[in-house]
């Protein structure tokens, strides 16, 4: 499945239905007053959360949403049926925004909330309403009410405890699938995460929680270099942020310059993500080079005031500690 977490769409709600101009016809009765019903109303555009879908893929293919107008009014005081609202199923974590105006009109966080985007249309009044002491035939009904109309920006923020951050190649994908069932691709190159993945982790007897692993972040991802800004909105939705390091190649051999490039990319992004709980941890401890520099490295990390832990993802060895450590700041 395409992985698509931003789309832009038409909405336009039902207009109401026209009132209706009518006279009573009946046989012994001269003269009947008028009996022109109202308008029905016209279907709202109503957003719905839902954990059925993942992406906002069917949007990107179906990006005009209108719902049906209401019926129009009848003799004998009978009012036209009102629409059916028209209902769309968004994954939970999708921000609504105005696409002219940048607003932020809903955010649908949690599961099965829902969002009126588009109120449709009140129908239009029939005669029978319009008939006074002075005025007993009139001719005339009011129109249905429009419905409204916006263009809208949809974005989609994974919903995740755990936001594990780090340059590409650094393990991420290796250790979300060692931790969890998530299968993401994993290669010796570059950029082979080119979407987001969620993992669920159940760890001993506490409660399990969801990871997501974030495509590789470069320097200068928030101006937009590489795939990092696609992704970084992902991280603000994250608890706890897992910093994965490696310093197994060049240029990447220095692992407090790769922790501090990254905490910069988070900051121009968002200020905010730098209060987030940080866990840090380097991979790759199985290679000997690794292994080696790996105490002038945690001796550093240490004269900052924080913790590096040690682990490989691909042997396993030290993994365990870092979910004991994750756990612990989740609760």
């Amino acid at each position: 499945m395409k992985f698509v977490d931003e789309a832009k769409i038409y909405i336009k709600a039902g207009h109401g239905g026209p009132g209706c101009v009518s006279f009573r016809r009946e046989k012994f009765i001269p003269r009947g007053g008028p009996d022109g019903g109202d308008g029905g109303k016209g279907g709202d555009v109503i957003f719905h959360a839902t954990e059925s879908h993942h992406t906002l893929l069917d949007l990107k293919y179906k990006q005009h949403q209108i719902a049906k107008n209401g019926g129009h009014g009848s003799g004998n005081h009978r009012t036209g049926k009102s629409a059916e609202d028209l209902e769309v199923a968004v994954p939970v974590g999708t921000i609504i925004k105005n696409y002219e105006t940048g607003e932020v009109m809903a955010d649908l966080s949690e599961k099965g909330q829902t969002f009126i985007a588009a109120h449709g249309g009140i129908g239009g009044k029939g005669n029978a309403h319009f008939t006074t002491s002075t005025h007993q035939t009139p001719r005339f009904a009011q129109d249905g009410m429009e419905g409204e109309e916006f263009t809208l920006k949809l974005e989609l923020k994974l919903l995740a405890d755990v936001g594990i951050l780090g340059f590409p190649n650094a393990g991420k994908s290796t250790f979300i699938s060692r931790v969890s069932a998530a299968k993401p691709k994993i290669a010796d190159y570059p950029f082979t995460t080119l979407t987001p993945h969620l993992g669920v982790v159940k760890f001993s007897d506490s409660k399990s929680f969801v990871i997501a692993d974030i495509p590789g972040l470069i320097c200068g991802a928030h101006d937009g270099l590489g795939m990092g800004i696609k992704f970084l909105k992902h991280i603000e939705r994250t608890s706890v942020l897992l910093h994965i390091l490696d310093i197994s190649m060049e240029p990447n051999t220095n692992a407090w310059s790769n922790f501090t490039t990254i905490n910069k990319e988070l900051e121009h992004y968002n200020p905010e993500l730098l209060e987030r709980p940080q866990i840090v941890a380097l991979n790759k401890i199985d290679l000997p080079y690794v292994r080696e520099n790996a105490k002038k490295e945690v001796a550093l990390f240490k004269k900052k005031g924080i913790i590096l832990h040690l682990f490989s993802a691909v042997t396993g060895e030290g993994v365990k500690e870092i979910l004991s450590r994750i756990v612990k700041k989740l609760n």
